[in-house]
Formats: C-alpha cells, structure tokens, sequence
C-alpha cells in the first residue's frame, strides 16, 4: 500500500455488472486501483461506505454560475460538491459579460482558481456579426465546447444566432473539433403568443407554457438536426422537454448526424400541472409539459436513448420568481445538488440500477465534452471523483439547508429513497455527508480532448 493515500469502500459502480463491495485506491489525487474485495491491510486513511454504492463522480454539463451575480463558482461548485457532483460544465451567458473572446475566458478561468471546489469545464458562445471567427481561438484557449441558442433571450448577454450564421459557426466547430451545444425554441412561434397573451391578460403560470407550445421546440430542433447533418458538426441538443425531441434526434443519429441529447431533472419530476402550486418557480425554457410527456422522458431515458441528465441549474433568487405576472419572472430553477439524487432516485425506482445513473450522470457526459481522459468512470489512471450513494438514507429535502445561493429548491419537501453521503474529489474529500471540506480555489479548469 505505499504511495497510497486513501482508500475507499463500498459497492464499486464499474458499469459492468453489478456493484461489488471494493475498494478505491488513491494516489496522487488519481486512482492507482479498483481491488475486490477490499485489502485486510488498508492505508493509513481508509473510508468505509458499508453498503453505499460508489459511483464516479457526477458531472453536471449544464450549469449557470454567472446568470446572476449572487451566486458565483463559489456557491455553485459547494452545491455541486453536496450533491455528488464533481465536474461542472458551465455555461458562457454570464451577466457580467458572455465568453465570446479569449480575455473574457482568461478572467473566467481566474475566478475558477480562487472560488471553485470541485473541477469546472468552460463553454465559449459567439458573438452575432462575428460568429465562426471567434471559435478557433476559444478552442486554442480551451472551451470544451459551444452554447449557442436559436431564441434571443438577451440581446447581448444571451442572443439568438440566425439560420445562416448558424450554418458557418457549426461549420468552424466541426473544424475545430469541438461541439455545438444548442438552445433550441423557435423565436417566430414564441414571441407573438407572449405578445398575445399579455395583450389579452393572460398572467398566470400556465400562460407560460402555452406561449411555448411543443411545435416551438421541435420545429427548432429539426432546424438544428438539418444543419448538424449538412456541415457534418457534433450537435448537443440541451434540454430536451419533449418525447418527440428525442425521437427527432435519435432518427437523426441513426442516418449518421453526429448529435447527442439531454433532459433535465425538473422535466422529469414535474408537470405542467405542478405550474398552479409553484407558479413562477417551475418557470422554465422551454417549460413543463403534460404528465405523459414527462413519462415518456422516463421510457427514453430507462431504455438508454437519452445520453445526459443535466440540471441546467439557474440560480435565481425567490425575488426573480415570484411575481404574480408569470411573464415577469425569469426562467429557470437551481438544480446542481439535487441531480444525482433525483436520477438515481428515479431510475431505481423504475427498474434501473445504478450502472444506468453512471452512464448518464458521469461517463456519457465526460465522452461528450472530451473529458474521458480523466472523468466518468472508476478506472486506475483517471482521477479519483468519487461519489458514496447510499440507498436507503431516506430523506426529505429541505431547501434551506441547501449551498446555492438561490435559497430555494422546486424539489422542498419533496421525498427521496436515498442521498449522497461522501464526495471525493481529486483524491480530498469535499463533502462528508454533512459538512464541506476544501477551500475555494481547489477546483480547476480541465480542457477535453479534441472530437475527430
């Protein structure tokens, strides 16, 4: 055991059958061994999960650190760390200023070296007008990919990008090897049935889900599909809230498009129907849908045709989302801690089992942004990210006692089966099932590899 500096012990989630009770070897901040059964001589410093499931740590390709300014990589990534993820992908729509050239990413990677806990990936976006120029030095500077978004929701900080400058910056993506990560509602449909819902009066929190009818999105994701397939680029499809959307990409994909998808927790957990009791917290684009709806992203996501869960966490404060004009609120919901809960909470409870939650919390994510090298799996040589689930540590959640510093969670009060009880990341415990550890600044940027 010399040069060990950590074991860890549980049922080791491998993604080839079922967990094992094993032990994690740490060594350098890496895993030096996955040995089964655990050693009758253990290192120094050895943690014992008993019967908790250990899974790579989860990693979170679709968050928003920088949407509002109180909540920052600090609050962010001590979420993450409470709620087992170890890697956060995040997004480049910052309202201080979007990344769309290298000096605002070189200030970004700054405020990952002294606020973040666990480890961060960072996406560019373009700028309209410029567009395809500004993708390759991003890329030479390390985003792991692009956001781009076929809806203006901020003309400057998050703006729409038009059909035939889309068509060249995915272009300059598939050249650079990157991937196109998209936003995708149809702005013609949208904002005449805000328009016209204001005009009319039309203020309570259904409105919202009836200005962004289902053909909104699938419509914008068919535009993104054709031209993913045209230039050859690789196409993310994120937040999927429709069965139809992921029908659309996966036929896309059998005919050889290089696309992938995600759905989110709240499109899982919630209905439209959820809107009249929670009103403008559950505003979200593209927003709930109906209760079938939410159960056909279950059969897609149990039977592995969806590649990603992400929580598309937007950190707003309660202040921005309760007016009683729902059109008034902004869109989205803090979500990072709960994710890996609300998966493996789910997926077990539907037949699944935690070799499932892995694939698409963890080794999925990691292959899509380049990052298998390091991230997604418990493998000798990656790092050591490691996350105890524990099962049958029932719980109910309480918003409060939640890191964000949004203060609130869609899911209060809601019950689940099991929680996260351990976080490692990098080889130091970040989170010990009741408290964090670290310091702000240990997280740091990690760069994927290149897509052919």
């Amino acid at each position: 055991m010399a040069g060990v500096d950590l074991s860890i012990v549980g049922r080791v989630v491998t993604g080839r059958g079922a967990p094992a009770r094993a032990e994690i070897l740490v060594a350098g901040g890496r895993i030096a061994e996955v040995r089964e059964p655990p050693s009758d001589q253990p290192p120094a410093r050895r943690i014992d999960t008993g019967e908790a499931y250990l899974l790579p740590g989860a990693i979170d390709c679709h968050v928003h650190s920088g949407s509002h300014p109180g909540e920052g990589l600090g609050a962010l990534t001590a979420a993450a760390a409470a709620g087992g993820v170890t890697t956060v992908v995040d997004m480049p729509y910052d309202a201080e200023a979007p990344v769309v050239d290298v000096d605002v990413l070189s200030a970004k990677r700054d405020r990952v070296a002294q606020q973040a806990l666990v480890d961060v990936a960072l996406l560019g976006t373009v700028r309209p007008g410029t567009g395809a120029a500004d993708v390759a030095p991003l890329v030479e500077a390390g985003v792991v990919g692009f956001k781009l978004s076929l809806f203006c929701t901020d003309a400057r900080r998050f703006p729409r990008i038009h059909d035939e400058q889309f068509l060249e910056v995915l272009a300059a993506i598939r050249d650079c090897g990157s991937i196109a990560c998209v936003h995708a509602e149809n702005e013609e449909i949208i904002k005449p049935l805000i328009a016209r819902a204001r005009q009319a009066g039309e203020r309570s929190p259904l409105a919202h889900c009836r200005s962004r009818p289902p053909v909104s999105e699938t419509q914008a994701v068919l535009t993104a599909l054709e031209y993913a397939r045209e230039t050859g680029a690789r196409l993310h499809l994120c937040h999927l809230s429709l069965p139809r959307s992921v029908d659309l990409a996966a036929r896309y994909a059998a005919e050889g498009a290089r696309v992938s998808m995600e759905t989110c927790p709240h499109y899982l957990c919630f209905s439209e129907e959820d809107m009249e009791r929670q009103g403008g917290r559950l505003k979200i684009n593209p927003p709930l849908r109906s209760p079938a709806d939410r159960e056909g992203l279950w059969e897609r996501l149990t039977a592995g045709k969806i590649d990603a869960v992400a929580s598309d966490h937007a950190p707003w404060p309660l202040s921005d989302k309760t007016h009683a004009d729902v059109f008034d609120n902004h869109s989205g919901a803090p979500g990072v801690e709960t994710l890996l809960t609300v998966v493996a909470c789910g997926i077990e409870a539907r037949g699944g089992n935690m070799n499932d939650v892995a694939q698409v919390v963890s080794a999925r994510p990691a292959a899509l942004f380049g990052l298998s090298g390091r991230k997604g799996s418990l493998e000798a040589g990656k790092d050591a990210d490691v996350v105890a689930f524990d099962p049958g540590a029932a719980f109910t959640l309480d918003e409060a006692k939640l890191h964000s510093n949004a203060g609130w969670s869609p899911y209060d009060k809601m019950a689940f089966s099991g929680r996260v009880t351990l976080t490692v990341s990098r080889g130091e415990v970040v989170w010990d099932g009741e408290q964090l550890q670290g310091r702000p600044g240990r997280g740091q940027v990690v760069e994927g590899s290149r897509h052919e």
